[in-house]
């Protein structure tokens, strides 16, 4: 991101690394009744947030990021694109709203990074010898069972 000053939308991003972001219109929340500590404002006031990122939807995110960001969410993805994120491990609405919005940043973050491709190797001199070592001395105890115990080279 350049000059912030001149971008109308400035105050509507969420930065999710130093070049991408998110914008406020991707996230929902619900307030919903919590379960936990509280005492009597359990059962009167909505704490708890779940928060929806609208994934499939999202256009400022590229797409290996997204795919990644799927893959990540696992079972808190819905079949219409959604990653739901449930927050009541606080009291209050907005420390729980911010603890929402962390892990979501914090699950994008992951999916920015790129898997290190695997390089085939192929097995040392060495591993092929204690390999075919190993068969050998199976292959001799084998060869003791049964009738006789014949011992053959």
């Amino acid at each position: 991101m350049a000059d912030d000053t001149n971008d109308p939308y400035a105050s509507s991003r969420i930065p999710v690394t130093a070049r991408l972001f998110v914008l406020k219109s991707d996230i929902s929340e619900d307030f919903v009744r919590a379960s936990g500590p509280g005492g009597q404002n359990v059962n009167k006031v909505s704490t708890a947030v779940q928060l929806r990122f609208h994934l499939s939807s999202n256009e400022t995110l590229p797409e290996d990021v997204k795919s990644r960001a799927a893959r990540l969410a696992g079972s808190r993805l819905t079949l219409q694109g959604e990653i739901v994120l449930q927050a009541d491990r606080y009291r209050t609405r907005e420390r729980n709203r911010a603890d929402a919005l962390e892990r979501l940043i914090e699950l994008l973050r992951k999916a920015t990074e790129k898997p290190k491709p695997r390089k085939a190797t192929k097995p040392t001199l060495g591993s092929k010898k204690r390999r075919l070592d190993a068969k050998k001395q199976r292959s001799q105890i084998k060869k003791m069972r049964g009738r006789g115990g014949r011992f053959e080279d």
